[in-house]
């Protein structure tokens, strides 16, 4: 996909903020700092639309990115940081429940996990709350460049294995430094966005960060 155009639209933090339309939405979901915004800056070919920090919890708001006036890219806050206060976690379980369970344009989860290391207790809940709720999902391992290319197929075992993936789901392996992956996503992203999700099922339960 050749992106002409992306803007930041607006951080949101309940549904009255949430943008009208009925464009396609697909949130990025990941530990905090495991690279969600260099992931949405590469694939939109910008170099800091979206902010990269150094500082893990930054993100505490849905953020929304508009692509081509197509689609958005909406931003979670990362989950798994010890040091983001119980307060801050309180809230962002519930605005991100009820975006996850009752946002009708959001068509799949982008859940981004760093691929030289096996995923977390908390990569792994989240993955498992997403298959629970029918929720579709693509895993994208990324810092690809960091590890020697002989050992991809290894770690990409490692990370199907660890989550518990099935083969149908799809998993890329993805370098924000290279590019490596790219177009790959941006093809299973618009294989999501055309599929039949079905029914949301309605959620028991708040999406608890534990800490890491």
């Amino acid at each position: 996909m050749k992106v002409t155009q992306a803007e930041f639209i607006i951080s949101a933090v309940s549904p009255k903020q949430y943008p009208d339309g009925s464009l396609p939405e697909l949130a990025l979901a990941g530990r905090s700092n495991v690279g969600k915004s260099s992931f949405i800056n590469k694939m939109i070919n910008r170099k800091n639309l979206a902010r990269t920090s150094s500082k893990p919890g930054k993100t505490q708001t849905l953020n929304y990115y508009l692509i081509n006036k197509e689609l958005y890219f909406v931003d979670l806050p990362g989950y798994g940081y010890a040091k983001v206060s119980k307060t801050e976690k309180e809230k962002w379980g519930p605005m991100m429940e009820e975006y996850l369970q009752t946002r009708d344009p959001l068509k799949a989860v982008i859940q981004v996990v760093d691929i030289r290391h096996t995923p977390t207790k908390d990569d792994k809940g989240m993955f498992e709350y997403l298959k629970h709720y029918g929720i579709p999902i693509i895993v994208v391992a990324t810092k690809a460049d960091k590890i020697p290319r002989g050992k991809w197929q290894k770690h990409i075992k490692e990370v199907r294995t660890t989550l518990g993936m099935e083969k149908s789901d799809p998993l890329v392996l993805f370098s924000a430094e290279t590019g490596q992956g790219k177009d790959e996503a941006w093809s299973v992203i618009w294989q999501k966005i055309k599929e039949d999700n079905g029914e949301r099922h309605e959620s028991p339960e708040s999406i608890q960060a534990s800490e890491s």
